[in-house]
């Protein structure tokens, strides 16, 4: 989950050294998809690569204001199927196993040993799981807003427990689907996200999206702005996609139970303590016993990374682990 209106930005070089102000290219992952990398900071910093929410919500700038550009070489990426990754909306070939493979595939291009991994929302999720995968490669974890790919929250979500909170947004994201499907609101919306008519799926996905985006800040209370159809219909299409999927997960409550194998992995784990998104319960679990893991539940705070408490809780992180 996650949703970052991105910045506009153009594919160019990549080139090492000098990051000034920084580096990008479209990267051939295989399967006929380009994704967009860039890196900038410190050229012989600490490397740090950062996951984006959604999953489909794409990389924007200000990602790298949390990043001191003479301490930290950042690395950002959008992954498959969204921002400035071709072919966009694209969902072939575009499944959890694949971002972990791609997440690899940029490490070994950039020659880094072992990196910081950075992520919110799902991107907290696409961090734990390739943690899980590679926990060798993994120096430390910063994570913010835990989304932990179950059942539970899905249910939660797009379930109506959500709703019951703001019953007005949450009819809004109902009326588009008749009453006998409401059910199963990600499989009524994944039939018209997937219809193969476009402005239909543009419509649908600016609703997908307006509704996740009304709830991302705890104090917001009122009708979102609508996303430019594009950048929703790519968002939507993709989340949807991987929730319709259960993030293509061996089993639910997967990455709890694969815990023990990055419990060495000294984690910091940023929480709204208002997230009407992804609950703090999750973070709280996640946590839970986790020796070198440090959780901090920010009050009167949401979801998104712009909010100030969140935003202020990430910073003091990353200056901390400067040295």
């Amino acid at each position: 989950m996650d949703r970052t209106a991105g910045q506009k930005r153009t594919p160019g070089a990549f080139l090492y050294p000098p990051i000034e102000p920084f580096d990008q290219r479209l990267l051939d992952v295989g399967d006929g998809h380009r994704i967009y990398v860039e890196q900038s900071g410190h050229p012989d910093g600490k490397p740090v690569v950062v996951l984006h929410g959604g999953p489909g919500g794409g990389c924007s700038p200000a990602m790298r204001r949390y990043f001191d550009p003479e301490v930290y070489r950042v690395i950002l990426f959008d992954q498959r199927g969204c921002g400035l990754s071709r072919p966009h909306a694209s969902v072939e070939a575009n499944t959890t196993w694949h971002l972990v493979a791609d997440i690899e595939r940029i490490r070994t291009l950039l020659d880094i040993d072992g990196w910081m991994v950075f992520g919110g929302s799902w991107g907290a999720t696409l961090a734990l799981i390739y943690a899980q995968a590679h926990p060798d490669r993994v120096r430390h974890l910063v994570l913010r807003g835990i989304f932990l790919a179950t059942q539970s929250e899905l249910d939660w979500f797009y379930g109506g427990g959500a709703g019951s909170f703001f019953p007005d947004l949450w009819a809004n994201f109902c009326q588009p689907i008749p009453e006998a499907e409401r059910g199963d609101m990600i499989g009524a919306y994944h039939r018209r996200l997937f219809s193969g008519d476009w402005a239909n799926e543009a419509r649908h996905a600016r609703t997908w999206a307006q509704w996740e985006n009304a709830l991302a800040s705890a104090d917001h209370d009122g009708q979102p702005g609508e996303a430019p159809a594009d950048y929703a219909r790519a968002f939507a299409r993709l989340e949807n996609h991987y929730f319709a999927h259960r993030a293509w997960l061996d089993e639910d409550n997967q990455i709890l139970r694969n815990r023990s194998r990055i419990e060495h992995i000294p984690a910091d784990i940023v929480q709204g303590r208002l997230d009407m998104i992804c609950p703090p319960i999750s973070a709280w679990k996640l946590a839970k016993g986790w020796r070198r893991a440090q959780l901090r539940m920010v009050p009167a705070a949401g979801h998104a990374l712009s909010e100030p408490g969140i935003s202020a809780a990430l910073l003091r992180v990353m200056d901390r682990l400067r040295d």
